[in-house]
């Protein structure tokens, strides 16, 4: 596994600092994690905050000066840049690119643009540090955010040893709001023309309910089909990708649905390479923010084995919105 961000939260207010490994998953796992306690906010203030002094646009990585004097005890937040996206709420799947720098010395200890990819973690729950969860909900996608955190906000009094960072240090951020997702997300991307007569017909609503299914009464296809109901025109999906989606699946026998995440208003979480090859055959290549309509024949499903509310031998409609690349 890649190294996990330094802001994971864990019980007793301490925060996790993985190894710097090479793995390649960027997964946090923190499902297996005891609920952290409740975490202590403080009041915000607007400064003192250090200059960004070279990466000033959003998406570069930024250069941030040394701390001047005293930090503040409070926790200082300022928006650097305004973003006109979707508002961050609590409990949403945060995607942020990040910096993070000690006041005193100027000593980076993390960040994310070194990595490549943006980090994807629930905000406002406990799953980051304090600071953050305090500072980020309500700001918009597209923003970037400056960060002042004093330890209480941070690490605590215990500091994190392994990243280098007393238990006396204010921490120093900034943040770039990349997205923000919940079990109401939907791809955003144009609408194409769904004009083959004997294939399904999928629903262009992007208000977050699940899109109708239409099954023809026709003979399924024989291969894979996979094609756009709404094209993004995000980054193309590798294989090696881990993505964020939003789908609902539907048999092509009867058009009876057996599995869907707006049901359970729970986004799903996969390594692409760990699912059905339908799905790594049929997502490969397609554009983020898309929603894609698969057509899986049993060969690249679950072929002769019966799933949960799957027969053996089942020809499977999908829905998927691709949100995000992990």
């Amino acid at each position: 596994m890649r190294r996990r961000s330094l802001l994971l939260a864990v019980p007793a207010g301490l925060l996790t600092l993985a190894g710097c490994g090479d793995d390649k998953s960027d997964k946090a796992k923190t499902d297996s994690s005891p609920t952290p306690s409740a975490a202590p906010t403080g009041k915000i203030v607007d400064g003192p905050l250090p200059a960004v002094t070279a990466g000033t646009k959003f998406g570069e990585k930024p250069t941030i000066a040394k701390g001047s004097g005293k930090p503040s005890t409070d926790l200082a937040v300022k928006t650097l840049i305004e973003g006109k996206g979707a508002t961050v709420a609590k409990g949403d799947k945060l995607q942020f690119n990040y910096l993070g720098q000690i006041w005193d010395t100027a000593k980076v200890f993390d960040n994310s643009f070194d990595r490549g990819k943006a980090a994807l973690y629930p905000i406002g729950v406990g799953q980051l540090i304090p600071g953050w969860d305090q500072a980020l909900v309500g700001k918009k996608v597209g923003s970037r955010v400056e960060l002042a955190v004093p330890p209480a906000l941070g690490y605590g009094s215990q500091g994190n040893p392994q990243g280098g960072i007393k238990g006396t240090d204010t921490l120093v951020f900034v943040v770039d709001v990349v997205g923000t997702f919940s079990g109401k997300s939907s791809a955003d991307g144009k609408e194409v023309a769904q004009d083959n007569i004997d294939l399904p017909k999928v629903g262009t609503n992007t208000d977050g309910n699940a899109p109708s299914i239409d099954v023809p009464k026709k003979d399924a296809p024989k291969k894979l089909v996979s094609s756009y109901v709404l094209e993004g025109d995000g980054a193309e999906v590798k294989a090696t990708d881990t993505l964020l989606l939003q789908y609902k699946g539907v048999l092509w026998d009867g058009g009876k649905e057996f599995d869907s995440t707006y049901k359970r208003e729970e986004l799903a979480e996969f390594p692409l390479q760990q699912l059905i090859k339908g799905w790594q055959q049929g997502l490969a290549g397609k554009k983020v923010g898309s929603r894609v309509m698969l057509v899986v024949p049993p060969e690249l499903g679950y072929g002769d084995k019966a799933s949960e509310g799957i027969p053996a031998n089942s020809t499977l409609v999908f829905s998927l919105d691709i949100l995000a690349v992990l």
